[in-house]
């Protein structure tokens, strides 16, 4: 819930600065290895965003999938754990280079 109280937050700021009144739909970005629920996250955005400037909004999630460096192969390869093993060599350790982030992507707004 507080997730997307932080979002409607942001499009509070945006709408205050670029003089809009109304978003018709919010595009989020949500990485594979986030530890963001995109299910829980949609849930919680009808009513958070109730009474707002994005009330009856439409929410797209972009997944966006993990990734790593294998300091053992040194090769990006993708992840869908933080703490697997590298899926080309099975080393250890491998550096998350993508897919942590949450980030307001785009609005529709009038």
């Amino acid at each position: 819930m507080s997730l997307v109280e932080g979002v409607l937050q942001l499009i509070e700021e945006a709408a205050r600065k670029d003089h809009f009144a109304k978003v018709s739909t919010v595009w989020l970005e949500i990485g594979q290895l986030s530890g963001v629920e995109p299910q829980a996250l949609a849930f919680c955005f009808d009513a958070v965003t109730r009474g707002s400037l994005a009330q009856g909004a439409r929410l797209e999630i972009i997944a966006v999938p993990g990734s790593g460096w294998c300091m053992a192969c040194e090769k990006t390869v993708p992840m869908t754990e933080l703490f697997g093993e590298c899926p080309q060599c099975g080393g250890f350790p491998l550096q998350v280079t993508g897919g942590t982030e949450m980030r307001v992507k785009e609005l529709e707004v009038s």
